[in-house]
């Protein structure tokens, strides 16, 4: 897979409302007059302009060309390229993503792969796409009768798979995770589980593109109400990149430049409290040391007592 995909829709989209909007910008009028002179309702220009719907071919080139008077031949078509690929949304997307997945989740895996770097904060357990299937299989259970065994399965392959299409293919993004403390210490699952998972995320912490920090407990407090969040940048601009916030079964994506430039200042701000990369992972590691010794003496407790149910008997 390459390093970045140049025919992702929600990626196209959002190339396009922004060129319109920037067009729009330079041309001096407003979202009221351009719907005016094609004869278009307000609303049509603003859910263009918004990126809740795909404009169509026909439709760009009277913006850009009847509107705006772009002359810039090679643009026009460049345009009118990205247009027909974000009207490919339904039929880029699997059947079982558009079924099963949130609108936000299907965003977020197209732009995962567009990304140039990921910063994620994560206050409770470990990233999805950072998840063995012991542990996610485990997390997906908190959600009972509220997912189906078949939504349970499908989010599960997506978590496995985006392993590989965030942190291990060739030209993965820098993947940057700022890792409460608090998290270390939830059981998810069982003990072994747990240990297994943290050991796991101990390992793809030592990838090149891959930097942990834990952000301790003593100075996290405040970061913890800001939510899980994961801000990915797309270009050299800062702020060129979308924000993806998920909350339980709620999630969303915002390219709302104000949330975008907010949560890139939390992130740099709590990053540099966090502990460096080599204490965070040697942290990581001790938390898998303490879990595995608790189990063995667990069973080695379990073993004794059935010994001296044994001599008694």
């Amino acid at each position: 897979m390459s390093a970045a995909r140049d025919d992702l829709p929600a990626v196209s989209r959002r190339r396009v409302r922004l060129a319109l909007r920037a067009a729009r910008e330079r041309s001096g009028l407003s979202q009221a007059e351009v719907a005016k002179k094609l004869g278009w309702s307000l609303s049509k220009v603003q859910r263009i302009e918004l990126g809740e719907v795909a404009v169509s071919p026909i439709d760009l080139r009277a913006l850009i060309v009847d509107v705006y008077g772009l002359t810039d031949v090679e643009r026009i078509a460049e345009l009118t390229e990205e247009a027909r690929i974000a009207r490919r949304e339904r039929y880029w997307t699997a059947p079982e993503h558009r079924d099963h997945l949130t609108p936000g989740l299907i965003q977020l895996l197209q732009f995962e792969l567009a990304a140039t770097s990921i910063c994620e904060f994560q206050s409770t357990l470990v990233p999805g796409h950072l998840q063995t299937q012991e542990f996610a299989e485990a997390t997906l259970g908190w959600y009972g009768l509220e997912l189906t065994d078949e939504q349970r399965r499908v989010r599960r392959d997506v978590r496995l798979a985006r392993r590989e299409r965030v942190i291990e293919r060739d030209g993965a993004p820098e993947y940057r995770l700022l890792f409460d403390e608090s998290a270390l210490w939830r059981i998810i699952g069982d003990m072994a589980t747990t240990a297994d998972q943290f050991e796991d995320l101990a390992e793809a912490a030592t990838r090149p593109n891959v930097h942990l920090r834990v952000l301790p407990m003593d100075r996290g407090a405040l970061m913890g109400m800001f939510g899980v969040f994961s801000v990915l940048r797309l270009g050299p601009d800062r702020d060129d990149a979308v924000v993806y916030r998920e909350s339980y079964l709620r999630d969303a994506l915002t390219e709302d430049v104000s949330e975008v430039l907010y949560h890139i200042d939390i992130f740099e701000r709590f990053w540099q409290q966090a502990l460096d990369e080599h204490a965070s992972r040697a942290l990581v590691l001790a938390r898998v040391y303490d879990i595995r010794a608790r189990i063995a003496r667990d069973n080695d407790h379990g073993t004794n007592h059935g010994k001296e149910q044994d001599t008694r008997g």
